[in-house]
C-alpha cells in the first residue's frame, strides 16, 4: 500500500446503482454452472413481519435478525436449506438431512443490503453462514474476476434477480487494526508483504472501495510463524468509479494503520518484487483459463456497469499511473481491465 495515498479521502456519494445481470452475462454464468435455478429469492427474504437489532456484547451491529409469519418460515426454512446445499453440495440434500436454519438477518447498511443466514449443525452445533442478495451485475463481475484471477476460489450461485453467496472467513479489516495489528503471534513483514500484494490485485482487476471494513484478514498457522492472506469480501464496486485512487485500498483513510506498517516494514525494493509476484500470479492464472476471462469480458462490454465519463476518467488515471497510453483507447471498463491484463503479458514477456 502507497504511504502517500493514506491521506486522500473520498466523500460520501449517492449509492451507486444496481446494474442488472444482462442476457449475454447470464448466458456466461449458465455456461460455466453459477445460474441454476434457486429455492428462495431475495424478493421472498424481504417479506420479514418483524426484526430485532442484533447485539454483540451490547453493541449495535447493523443487522437485525428478522422474522416471517410461521406458516411461511416453515416454506422459507426448508428452501434456504436446499439453497445452502447446492452451494455447499451442488444439491446432494441427503448428507443436509442433519442440518437446520437458527437465524436469518438483515442489514440496511450499504448497498447490498443483505441476508445472512446461519445454519447449524445439530450434531455437533458447528455453524456456517452464506449470504442472500440482489443479483447486481457489478457483484457477480467481481465475485468472478476474484475467482478467476486471485488465489481464492468464490462459491456463489445466481437466479434471476438473487445472489447466493457463501461467506468469507477471515478477521474483518476494521477490527484486525484495532485490535491485532500489534498483538504478538503474527509476523507483520508478511502482513505488510499481503497487503502490497492485495492492492496489485485490486488495480489490475479494478476492484474499488477495498476500506478495512471491506476486506478481511485470514490467519493460519504455520509450522514456523504464521500464514496471513488477505481477502475481498465485498465486490459492490467491481468497475464503477471513475477515480484511480478508488482502486487502490492504501488511499483510503480507513486504511491508515495497514498503510503506516507497510511504510515502517517494507522499502521500495522489495514493494517491487512483492507487486511483480503478484503480477506474475495474475498472468499464470489468466494462462490457465485464457477462454474463461476472455467470455467474462466479453459479457462485462455488453453490461453496463459505469457510465462513459467514468470510464473515460479512469483510463486517463489509469494511463497515467501506468505511463501506458493503451489505456486511452478503451471507452468501457471491460476493456480497462482488458488491457490491464495485456499490459502484464507484456511487461513479463520484456522481463
Amino acid at each position: 500500500m502507497d504511504a502517500a495515498g493514506a491521506e486522500f479521502e473520498f466523500k460520501r456519494t449517492n449509492r451507486k446503482p444496481t446494474y442488472p445481470v444482462g442476457e449475454e452475462l447470464r448466458s456466461y454464468l449458465s455456461r460455466e454452472g453459477r445460474e441454476v435455478p434457486l429455492p428462495v429469492s431475495y424478493a421472498q427474504l424481504r417479506g420479514f413481519t418483524a426484526a430485532t437489532p442484533l447485539l454483540e456484547r451490547g453493541k449495535d451491529t447493523l443487522w437485525e435478525t428478522v422474522a416471517y409469519p410461521p406458516e411461511e418460515m416453515e416454506h422459507l426454512s426448508r428452501g434456504l436449506l436446499e439453497t445452502y446445499a447446492l452451494l455447499r453440495g451442488e444439491g446432494g440434500m441427503s448428507v443436509f438431512s442433519h442440518v437446520y436454519v437458527d437465524r436469518v438477518d438483515f442489514c440496511s447498511f450499504g448497498n447490498s443490503q443483505p441476508f445472512r443466514v446461519r445454519i447449524v449443525n445439530a450434531y455437533n452445533e458447528n455453524h456456517d453462514y452464506f449470504y442472500v442478495k440482489v443479483g447486481d451485475a457489478s457483484r457477480v463481475c467481481g465475485l468472478e474476476l476474484e475467482h478467476l484471477l486471485s488465489p481464492n476460489r468464490m462459491l456463489y450461485l445466481t437466479w434471476g434477480e438473487t445472489l447466493v453467496e457463501e461467506h468469507v472467513t477471515g478477521i474483518p479489516g476494521d477490527i484486525f487494526a484495532e485490535k491485532w495489528l500489534h498483538a504478538d503471534g503474527h509476523h507483520p513483514v508478511r502482513l505488510a508483504k499481503e497487503l502490497i500484494k492485495f492492492e496489485e490485485r485490486c488495480v489490475v482487476r479494478l476492484l474499488g472501495d477495498m476500506r478495512a471494513y471491506n476486506f478481511v484478514v485470514a490467519v493460519t498457522p504455520d509450522f514456523d510463524a504464521t500464514s496471513i492472506r488477505v481477502r475481498a469480501m465485498d465486490f459492490d464496486q467491481q468497475s464503477y468509479d471513475g477515480r484511480l485512487r478508488f482502486y487502490l485500498p492504501g488511499s483510503f483513510k480507513e486504511n491508515r494503520p495497514f498503510v503506516q506498517l507497510c511504510a515502517q516494514h517494507i522499502n521500495a525494493a522489495s514493494a517491487l518484487q512483492y507487486r511483480r509476484e503478484e503480477q506474475s500470479l495474475i498472468h499464470r492464472r489468466l494462462l490457465a483459463a485464457p477462454d474463461r476471462v476472455r467470455d467474462l469480458l466479453a459479457a462485462m462490454r455488453t453490461t453496463p456497469l459505469s457510465t462513459p465519463d467514468k470510464a473515460k476518467e479512469l483510463a486517463e488515471g489509469l494511463a497515467e499511473h501506468h505511463q501506458d497510453a493503451a489505456f486511452r483507447q478503451h471507452a468501457d471498463m471491460a476493456g480497462l481491465i482488458g488491457e490491464s491484463l495485456a499490459r502484464l503479458d507484456r511487461i513479463l514477456r520484456a522481463g
